[in-house]
């Protein structure tokens, strides 16, 4: 295989050779958490080391981890497997490791190996079909092994609302001065980078980011803008005994670097990042192709070659469906065989493990096949819960000698959603404050979705601007009491009561005043008891300083200072006298 200037050059049947796939435990950590990986060895012995290791057909290189204590510790305990602890991941930690002894086989690393793998988050940006608008997904970059059970979101860097699903509850339109975030409970300090949606059209949105993975595609960690098309679709030029494919967008991209992911036969084919492809000798395959960093938004499958060719593509590959409706799921397909049996999987994912659930129609009804269109094929389910929510899949089999052999796509994303009713700023209010009432849903409905609104358990009739979201300015005491909300046509699926209070002037006048009154009552009781306890102090009183005079008694204070006389004329007959007896 060789690249060209214009693109890839690469021989059909090289990429039908599939090598023997090594074991490897595979482990998704968020950057900047910490991460377990317990011991892989078969026996444990003294002598066990971790290692990264790199796996080539000729031998294993290992390079043995030496422990720090802080970042890098070893739990050496008998009952933790001799656990490596790694603590705030970043992207240099992304490996494979293994834990044995150096005097054991080598190779048995490479059998026995984990795969880390670091994953950052990003808010994802996915325009949707109808309507001007996008959603927002919490994503990361690989499927966490520790499933997260909620996930936080916030507007202009202050909290909004937490929710099991990644999806944002609502559709977002062109709002520049708007930015976004998210993350995991529990690691609310590894938010993902801001993210503001500028604009969205019929041919393509673009979104500015803060900062993170995307910015580092474009050469910059300064905060920098994308235009991504709404569409991606391959093209086909046939030429001789080769095929000519190109990723066409509905919106050229304006950066020349811009990187290309092709899938041959639904699985990556990493060695290839052009936006064309040439294939010398096509074969029976499929291919697909989608924009690097923008994965979601992934083009229908063609075939090479259609008399051979098996070809799964869907409708819809993101749908929100309210609890207790019912939903279509749509598939078209190919197959150079006709009436070849027809199934669909629900796929459960926790981390890295999955369960898959064969659908089968039941004689309640409630999952239906509609297969009365050519090349068409529906799954319909009746009456969703919450537990409907997973990723559905269309096989179509044929046997061989080792018994059914089906064909293998993502498939669509259900999420099954019911309403709730939220208050903003919170459920108790002062009177003649603004409070907004919203119809919130676990992912965003369609554009036209109606939502009705019930007070007391009566209808209410609402503005013409008013839908989702009621909206009391200003609010007053007759507003008070039990609200509830429901999708239009869907009234079997309304919300829970929730009761706004509102604090009416008055009454908060009558709090004020019962508030001054009980100081002033403590202040009356303080100043009672200073004047109580100042009575009964000893004091002397009039009449018995007048008694101390008349008897002669003076206070000892002042016994020691002679009494004198301030009459002028008694002053001068002293003076006199005193002249006499001299």
């Amino acid at each position: 295989m060789q690249l060209a200037a214009a693109g890839c050059v690469l021989m059909g049947f090289i990429l039908l050779i599939s090598g023997v796939q090594e074991r490897a435990n595979i482990i998704c950590a968020l950057k900047g958490s910490s991460v377990d990986l317990p011991c892989s060895a078969q026996r444990p012995t003294s002598t066990r080391k971790w290692y990264t290791v790199l796996c080539n057909e000729s031998k294993p290189v290992l390079n043995e981890i030496s422990a720090d204590g802080n970042r890098l510790t070893y739990n050496m305990s008998a009952e933790s497997n001799f656990i490596l602890t790694i603590k705030d991941l970043t992207e240099s930690d992304e490996n494979n490791y293994c834990c044995g002894s150096i005097t054991e086989n080598p190779g048995s690393c490479c059998d026995n190996r984990t795969e880390l793998h670091v994953a950052d988050l990003q808010v994802k940006v996915i325009p949707n079909t109808e309507g001007q608008t996008a959603t927002l997904i919490c994503s990361t970059s690989c499927p966490l092994t520790e499933n997260p059970a909620v996930y936080i979101w916030y507007k202009n860097r202050e909290f909004l609302y937490q929710d099991w699903s990644p999806w944002y509850q609502q559709l977002v339109s062109s709002e520049e001065a708007v930015t976004y975030s998210c993350a995991i409970k529990g690691y609310e300090d590894l938010r993902a980078p801001q993210v503001s949606v500028d604009s969205v059209s019929p041919t393509f949105f673009n979104v500015t980011y803060a900062k993170g993975r995307m910015c580092s595609s474009q050469h910059t960690s300064e905060p920098c803008s994308i235009t991504y098309p709404t569409e991606v679709h391959v093209q086909l030029t046939p030429e001789n005994n080769a095929v000519t494919l190109t990723c066409n967008t509905s919106y050229p991209m304006a950066d020349p670097h811009t990187a290309y992911r092709w899938y041959w036969n639904r699985e990556l084919y990493s060695d290839c990042e052009s936006q064309h492809m040439t294939v010398l000798n096509p074969c029976s395959t499929t291919l697909s192709c989608a924009v690097k960093g923008h994965e979601d938004l992934r083009s229908d499958e063609v075939c090479l070659d259609k008399s051979t060719c098996w070809r799964v593509n869907y409708v819809s590959r993101r749908i929100c469906a309210l609890e207790g409706s019912s939903v279509n799921i749509s598939s078209e397909y190919s197959h150079p065989h006709d009436h070849k049996p027809k199934l669909w999987y629900k796929i459960k994912r926790s981390g890295e493990e999955e369960a898959a659930e064969a659908l089968i129609k039941n004689a309640s009804r409630r999952v239906e096949y509609d297969d009365n269109m050519t090349d068409c094929h529906i799954l319909r389910i009746h009456n969703l819960t919450k537990n409907d929510s997973a990723e559905y899949t269309f096989t179509l089999q044929e046997r061989d000698d080792e018994g059914w052999k089906q064909s293998d796509i993502p498939g669509v994303t259900l999420a099954v959603t019911g309403v709730k009713v939220q208050f903003s700023p919170s459920a108790v209010v002062k009177e003649y404050q603004r409070v907004t009432l919203t119809c919130s849903t676990s992912c965003p409905l369609t554009d036209n979705t109606t939502f009705i609104w019930f007070f007391n358990s009566r209808p209410l009739t609402l503005k013409e601007n008013q839908n989702k979201h009621l909206v009391l300015d200003p609010v007053s005491s007759q507003n008070a009491g039990n609200y509830s909300c429901a999708v239009k046509s869907h009234n079997n699926s309304s919300s829970d009561e929730e009761t706004l209070t509102v604090q009416g002037l008055t009454s908060i006048a009558i709090l004020n005043a019962m508030k001054l009154t009980l100081l002033f009552l403590i202040l009356l009781a303080l100043l009672l008891l200073y004047l109580k306890k100042r009575k009964k102090r000893p004091l002397t009183s009039a009449a018995e300083l007048s008694d101390k005079v008349q008897t002669g008694q003076m206070d000892q204070l002042y016994e020691s200072f002679p009494l004198t006389t301030t009459n002028p004329a008694a002053k001068r007959e002293a003076a006199e006298q005193q002249e006499d007896i001299m």
